[in-house]
């Protein structure tokens, strides 16, 4: 058993030297030293807080919460605007998508199944829009 855990230890750091950990953490890094980003999440927060404080009142003030809702819906936008967020978010998907990927490879090779068969799960079959496999 042990050894089966040193290999998922060599596992987890060859996932931490591939070109998707380290543009994930990149673009976290660059998302992180964006002020203006980092305001805007601050803002939403901060929203969603009084959002929830206000809805969870005996009186609830049914205006102010559709403003806050509104608000926060606002934020949000701008956040996902942020260029910063979306190359975050597009290197996060990837890497969670290989991380899943190995997930189903260890879950269904426990299983039983022969670990050369097993599909991503991401993969629909159809290789007409694909731009190829990992």
């Amino acid at each position: 058993m042990d050894n089966l855990i040193e290999l998922a230890k060599d596992l987890a750091h060859e996932l931490q030297k591939d070109e998707r950990f380290i543009r994930t953490q990149m673009a976290q890094a660059a998302a992180d030293e964006d002020a203006e980003l980092q305001n805007l999440i601050g803002e939403f927060n901060l929203k969603r807080i009084a959002l929830n404080n206000e809805s969870t009142k005996e009186e609830k003030d049914g205006e102010k919460i559709t403003r806050l809702d509104g608000e926060i819906r606002e934020v949000y936008d701008k956040i996902m605007q942020n260029p910063h967020m979306n190359a975050y978010q597009a290197a996060k998907e990837e890497l969670d998508g290989v991380v899943r990927y190995m997930a189903t490879i260890l879950t269904l090779s426990a299983q039983g199944q022969d670990p050369e068969h097993i599909d991503d799960p991401s993969c629909g079959g159809n290789c007409a829009g694909c731009s190829g496999c990992h």
